[in-house]
């Protein structure tokens, strides 16, 4: 294992998750106010049985809605205090695994999930888990802005400097992106850029590039098994 010595973010990614957090923060107004004014007991006392069925139902959406919200707030800044442990890593079935977790997913939707990957190519200085939820994220995030009969792309290249992987939806237009997923994003860019590695990205249209730094010589560390 090697341990990764740079705990603090750069500038921009900093800045990145406090607008995050913002929005984040702003988002998880909206349903506490929906809450609030729905709930209270001027607004119930003159309800019927069946309008507070129906009240009940439409906060367990709200509430849900915040806890979604609440978790990636939390997620956000347990990102930023993780040292990662890198190792060399085998790229190739990471991201076959990634792709596959979330397949069932797109199918059922309707739309196609496309990825393009070397057979081979060569290990990466990453921590394994971290990485593999940055790209799920991705690939969730993707799904996420995307309507049926939409084709998101995962293509992976190599480079003497290690390897590139994109992400995007190939048509025109794609969803706006909600404040959930758009926290999940914020993550899984910290995610990989806390492993001293690369990442940019728009949501429109929804385009993500990612770039994992080769294992430096002279580490001659045995390779992490998938």
């Amino acid at each position: 294992m090697i341990s990764n010595r740079s705990p603090l973010l750069p500038k921009p990614a900093s800045d990145m998750i406090n607008s995050s957090l913002a929005r984040g923060i702003h988002a998880a107004a909206q349903p506490l106010a929906v809450l609030l004014a729905s709930l209270s007991k001027e607004h119930t006392d003159r309800m019927s049985d069946e309008e507070l069925r129906e009240l009940t139902e439409s906060s367990a959406v709200e509430v849900r809605r915040l806890c979604t919200l609440f978790s990636g707030l939390q997620q956000l800044v347990m990102a930023q205090s993780v040292e990662p442990q890198l190792s060399p890593t085998p790229i190739v079935p990471l991201l076959a695994h990634a792709v596959e977790g979330v397949t069932l997913l797109f199918q059922r939707d309707g739309m196609s999930l496309r990825s393009t990957v070397p057979d081979t190519c060569q290990a990466v200085l990453i921590n394994r888990t971290i990485t593999l939820q940055a790209l799920t994220r991705v690939l969730l995030a993707a799904h996420a802005v995307s309507h049926a009969q939409d084709t998101v792309e995962l293509i992976a290249s190599c480079s003497p400097n290690g390897v590139q992987i994109v992400v995007r939806n190939v048509n025109s237009t794609v969803a706006a992106m909600n404040a959930e997923t758009g926290l999940s994003m914020a993550v899984a860019e910290v995610n990989i850029r806390s492993q001293q590695a690369g990442i940019s990205w728009s949501p429109q249209p929804f385009n993500v590039q990612i770039e994992l730094r080769k294992v430096p010589q002279p580490i001659s560390t045995q390779v992490e098994s998938f």
